[in-house]
């Protein structure tokens, strides 16, 4: 069994496509908000930002590139060293007609694959997530065929990004054993089990052990909870030996009946889970070692 790690590092999920402002006063909207919220989230502990973006008018999920550019440059502006993680989820989602089941309907957003990373191949952030599920989500179909996968990975790979494996079920770590058996997957892995989402991983200690023992022995995890389960996964994360993610996309509940009024707010409460049971926090240069990624220029 794998004991905790001597130092793990935080991700902050900033803004997400599915929280809404419903939900929360507190999601950011806006560049400024999301990038303002991003560095306050650094300086609470997080060593990487992932990043969705939205139409600053209508707080509607975006994938507008000059956004993405915009919010990555209000990052770099004021810190170099943080590792940006940026989403290639959207664009994944069919919605049947009720009439017609064969049809699109309404909510559909199936792109093809390029369309879903040409961000990824003009911004080259250190890393980007890969979904590798296709499962039901909340009355929708999420769709990430075999095919598609390669060919987004295609983009990735060429841009020297690295791929951060989204693993919501058993049956996506067996499509990741053939992605690294036909090479299109490389070298030391970067992945996450998500859990608590309806329709796949549910969330204990029993889920992230089975999960974790089928991945290859040199691949690294975080357990990410969704909703109630987001603090919780914290602690399982670590214990089992994985790391860290937190964030609004997640969850708005800091803890039951309690909204987190900021990102900083929740990476600050999973930072002090993991240093009340013994552990310690990856600064990003520490978190680039731990992940594969090449060192920033001196």
């Amino acid at each position: 069994m794998r004991s905790p790690l001597p130092k793990v590092f935080i991700t902050c999920a900033v803004t997400g496509n599915l929280t809404s402002p419903s939900q929360t006063p507190h999601l950011p909207i806006t560049p400024e908000e999301i990038a303002n919220s991003s560095l306050a989230a650094a300086d609470a502990g997080a060593a990487i930002v992932h990043l969705h973006v939205r139409d600053p008018i209508s707080g509607a999920p975006s994938m507008d590139i000059a956004i993405y550019r915009d919010v990555i440059d209000r990052i770099r502006s004021r810190n170099s060293q943080l590792i940006i993680n940026l989403t290639t989820g959207p664009g994944g989602r069919f919605v049947p007609w009720e009439s017609d089941p064969r049809v699109a309907g309404p909510g559909t957003t199936l792109l093809i694959p390029e369309k879903r990373v040409e961000h990824i191949a003009a911004l080259k952030p250190d890393i980007c997530t890969l979904d590798l599920n296709t499962m039901n989500s909340a009355g929708q179909v999420v769709i990430n065929t075999p095919a598609n996968v390669r060919r987004m990975a295609a983009v990735i790979n060429a841009a020297g990004v690295k791929p951060e494996l989204e693993l919501f079920d058993s049956g996506d770590i067996a499509l990741l054993h053939d992605l690294v058996k036909d090479g299109t997957l490389s070298g030391p892995l970067l992945t996450c089990f998500v859990l608590g989402v309806q329709y796949g991983f549910q969330p204990s200690a029993e889920t992230i052990l089975y999960a974790r023992n089928l991945l290859p022995e040199t691949a690294c995890f975080t357990a990410i909870g969704i909703g109630r389960s987001a603090f919780q996964a914290v602690a399982l994360s670590y214990l089992t030996g994985g790391n860290i993610r937190v964030g609004l996309e997640d969850s708005v509940y800091l803890e039951r009946g309690v909204l987190a009024q900021s990102n900083a707010a929740m990476v600050a409460k999973a930072r002090r889970i993991v240093e009340d049971l013994g552990g310690q926090v990856a600064s990003p240069t520490e978190a680039r070692a731990l992940t594969g990624l090449s060192p920033l220029p001196a």
